[in-house]
């Protein structure tokens, strides 16, 4: 597993609100024509994090994942997250690290990834970003040690999902 640097001194509170997906890896569970792909995280009552994945299908349908995310890690964004039906989500093994690597001072952009390089994600607070933000996470993303060759620029079509 890798040892790979976080964000020190992270604000989940801050961080907490409505993202835009950007790029993403390719992942099994999410097919790679998904569009308008948006995640809400928000705070429940035990202080877990809600996880609330949308997009649309290849069908222009909303395809919705509810999971909950662990603080595991606070000061150094590392979470885990499950989106295992809730009477199953005790099972060891079934949670994903969740790990915030790079975030802009105002939580507007974040690259998100895990520890073993497979998966990561670029969000944003909007649908659409510059293309010279999108190439420094990039950067950084392949500077950490991701293959981006595959990458998948989200599309957004216009129609909100979250």
């Amino acid at each position: 597993m890798s040892n790979i640097p976080t964000v020190s001194n992270f604000n989940l509170n801050r961080y907490l609100g409505t993202w835009y997906e950007i790029a993403r890896l390719p992942m099994k569970h999410q097919p790679e024509d998904s569009t308008d792909v948006s995640a809400v995280y928000s705070m429940n009552d035990d202080g877990k994090i809600r996880v609330q994945n949308r997009c649309l299908d290849e069908n222009k349908q909303v395809d919705e994942s509810i999971g909950e995310a662990t603080v595991i890690d606070g000061p150094n964004a590392k979470l885990e997250v499950s989106f295992l039906p809730e009477g199953f989500r005790w099972i060891p093994f079934t949670k994903g690290d969740y790990w915030v690597l790079k975030i802009d001072a105002n939580y507007q952009t974040a690259l998100v990834g895990e520890p073993n390089l497979k998966y990561l994600w670029i969000l944003h607070r909007d649908v659409t970003l510059d293309e010279a933000t999108k190439q420094e996470y990039l950067a950084y993303a392949q500077s950490l040690g991701y293959d981006i060759s595959d990458l998948i620029h989200t599309v957004h079509t216009g129609t909100k999902t979250a």
